[in-house]
């Protein structure tokens, strides 16, 4: 290949790539991990599967590797044996990152990274550090800010720190701690800047700055470096139209979305970069790092900030916890106080009634009430009597039962409105019982003044208006933010809801006792009842579990004697499916508390179940990681069929039949429950599961009537299924 046939390759054209004209008109859909495009800082060599030849190369590639035949050329002739001998060590091992160092023609020092995907092997060049930090100095300088983490005493002086030491080690002009809010907008928590340097510190930035396509690529890539904003996109050369784009998705050298340029050249920015904080899988916040001037982060620096960034994440995992733990410590306290000074001599809502005072500090809430009837009776803050008495009404019509909550009540009912002054934030819960009433705490309306970065709705227009452009701006915007309280945390919502229950509990059990004194009185013999009573219970679960069990049965009788294999299938499937109906029936029955479910205990025990009648292999292939927690019985019904069905369609597609690694996981985040089967197979089974067929219509009706979303995500390799669900009845706004 001649000097002017390198010359005649063309960038690529068309598909979201380099060269084609980008008309976005949602940030959402852009596809900013096919751009075509590096930034020019480095070489990126496309390679195919197998790691053979070269393909594609994108950068200053002759100067760099001092070849002009590069097109086609082995890694190893371009980059040494020695390399290349890595290159398929790592190809075999599956373990992509950093090979090793390589010193050009010209005597400049490179590092050298790998990424492998099921279409293309991709080679970084990038320059290596002129910095001699011996790795255990930059080993004592991440176990120094390690160190500091631990000894802040708050979550606030652990920010402050974060921002200190992330400077230390980036060298950038402006460190921000970047924290995400339940409504997906952001705010700065923390910042250490250099003299001079412009301050955004408790500014929030919405949530259109960063797109959700972004967003998954922040958790799966944990370093982001724009080393100079102001820079050309070297495109990939030769254009091969008639190829799928190349995925950059796991590139460092990945150019960057114009918008996104645009964005921060209007931000007065040099050189950015962004380090993940990821919590439990989710994307919790941002490490921005901001500089005047070009400034470039090696491929050392960028390993240091992820694991500095990954010390970070477990410190605010743990300081959380431990403040969430005391929460409900001290909740529980009160809770037992409660129920322990009860009077069973008084009225319970009369006794509620006395006690709203206590009830309403234990919440923290500026008012209570208890409605009985027509009767209501209230302490601090709070709504006009027939204000009270609406929206108790409002509240008891809601179709789902249980605690409902808010921190914004005109949201969910709009004649709340006239209430937000002294109600704009609510819980409330209902005691049921021969005398059922209603207990409500009130938070008063806390009007804010949002201190944004730029206004937070310029930029966004119809799409019928043309391309969306970034803010110009970023002067500080101020906006007052009504009609709403502050916000319920999870463990005073989950406080509520046992209180409720154990006065409902307190309830029952006199009215129990009323029954029980009277039966005893009538028939002198109230063990007799009892007995009876409680004989009557197992005989109706012993029935159900028989029904269940003789509909399995026949299910399983029929599928022997059927001979298309589609048939079977669809039966097995219907077996699993009442299998676990009958596993939450029997947790019902054999539980204490009968209106809520342990989920963990529930999953473990329903996975296992499934996996005995899928065969031996299946035992050691499913590897369970579940959080503690508690939903509705009727919820985990709903649920335990989501698990069935996911766990089916992974030992179905994933490996063709075959037993494969299969992971179910269950946390929470920001008030939601997030459950996700994955599994290492073919992702999407080879084309197999098309998402139209029963199993998927089921999941998406399921998901529906959990008030969730349902995700799939190609995990390459693999596939994970996500269903994201409120962990309350009610939506927390």
């Amino acid at each position: 290949m001649t000097q002017s046939d390198l010359e005649d390759l063309a960038p690529e054209d068309g598909r979201g790539r380099a060269g084609a004209t980008l008309d976005v008109t949602d940030c959402d859909r852009e596809p900013i991990h096919i751009p075509g495009a590096i930034q020019p800082h480095g070489v990126l060599l496309v390679l195919d599967a197998a790691g053979d030849h070269v393909l594609q190369s994108a950068g200053d590639t002759e100067r760099v590797l001092g070849a002009h035949d590069w097109l086609g050329s082995n890694p190893a002739r371009l980059l040494g044996a020695d390399l290349g001998a890595r290159l398929l060590h790592r190809m075999a091992e599956g373990s992509p990152g950093l090979i090793g160092g390589w010193i050009s023609p010209d005597g400049r020092r490179w590092d050298v990274s790998a990424q492998f995907g099921p279409e293309a092997v991709l080679i970084e060049i990038e320059p290596a550090s002129d910095d001699l930090m011996t790795s255990a100095e930059r080993l004592a300088q991440l176990e120094r800010a390690g160190a500091a983490f631990e000894r802040a005493p708050t979550l606030k002086a652990l920010f402050e720190t974060a921002a200190v030491e992330f400077r230390r080690l980036t060298g950038y002009d402006r460190i921000m701690v970047y924290r995400f809010l339940e409504d997906d907008s952001g705010v700065v928590v923390a910042e250490d800047i250099a003299a001079g340097a412009r301050s955004f510190m408790n500014q929030h930035f919405p949530a259109t700055d960063i797109p959700r396509q972004a967003r998954g690529l922040y958790v799966r890539n944990r370093v982001r470096v724009i080393p100079q904003v102001d820079y050309e996109p070297a495109p990939l050369r030769p254009s091969r139209p008639a190829a799928p784009p190349v995925d950059l998705s796991d590139s460092g050298l990945r150019s960057v979305s114009p918008i996104h340029l645009t964005y921060l050249r209007n931000m007065e920015v040099g050189a950015s970069a962004s380090i993940s904080i990821v919590r439990d899988g989710a994307l919790w916040g941002l490490i921005a790092c901001h500089a005047a001037l070009p400034t470039p982060m090696t491929y050392e620096v960028r390993s240091a900030a992820v694991v500095l960034a990954g010390a970070l994440s477990r410190q605010i995992k743990g300081r959380q916890e431990s403040e969430a733990f005391r929460e409900r410590l001290r909740l529980r306290g009160l809770e037992e106080e409660l129920v322990a000074r009860l009077d069973p001599d008084v009225p319970l809502s009369d006794e509620v009634a006395e006690r709203l005072e206590p009830l309403r500090r234990m919440l923290e809430a500026d008012g209570a009430a208890v409605v009985r009837g027509a009767k209501v009776s209230k302490v601090g803050v709070t709504p006009q009597t027939t204000d009270i008495r609406a929206l108790e009404a409002y509240v008891r019509s809601r179709p789902r039962r249980g605690v409902f909550f808010t921190h914004a009540l005109s949201r969910h009912w709009p004649e709340g409105a006239r209430l937000q002054r002294e109600a704009s934030g609510v819980v409330a819960t209902s005691v049921e019982g021969a005398e059922p009433f209603t207990l409500l705490w009130f938070r008063a309306e806390r009007r804010e003044t949002v201190r944004w970065a730029g206004d937070p709705h310029a930029g966004v227009k119809d799409a019928r208006e043309g391309p969306l452009t970034p803010r110009a701006s970023f002067d500080a915007w101020a906006e007052t933010v009504e009609g709403q309280a502050r916000r319920w945390t999870t463990a005073e919502v989950e406080s509520a809801g046992r209180v409720g229950r154990s006065l409902t509990e307190v309830a029952a059990n006199r009215r129990q006792a009323q029954l029980n004194l009277a039966l005893s009185q009538a028939l002198g013999d109230k063990d007799r009842l009892l007995g009876q009573q409680d004989f009557l219970m197992k005989e109706v679960n012993h029935r159900v579990q028989n029904s269940l069990s003789l509909v399995s049965s026949f299910l399983a009788l029929q599928a022997r004697e059927e001979q298309h294999e589609a048939v079977i299938g669809a039966l097995k499937e219907a077996r699993r499916r009442i299998g676990a109906v009958s596993m939450v029936h029997r947790r019902l029955h054999q539980a204490d508390q009968i209106e809520t479910i342990d989920l963990s205990r529930y999953i473990d025990e329903l996975v296992a179940e499934v996996v005995s009648s899928s065969g031996p292999e299946w035992a050691e292939a499913i590897s369970l990681d579940l959080a503690p927690a508690s939903v509705e019985a009727d919820r985990a019904v709903t649920l335990g069929l989501v698990v069935t069905e996911l766990l089916i369609n992974a030992q179905k597609y994933a490996y063709g039949g075959q037993a494969g690694p299969i992971a179910i996981r269950l946390v929470e985040d920001r008030g939601s429950l997030c459950l996700s089967v994955s599994d290492q197979g073919d992702g999407d089974g080879g084309g197999k599961a098309k998402g139209t067929g029963f199993g998927s219509r089921l999941l998406s009706s399921l998901a529906t009537q959990l008030g969730g979303t349902i995700d799939r995500e190609n995990s390459r390799p693999g596939l994970t299924v996500t269903v994201r669900f409120p962990l309350g009845v009610a939506d927390q706004l």
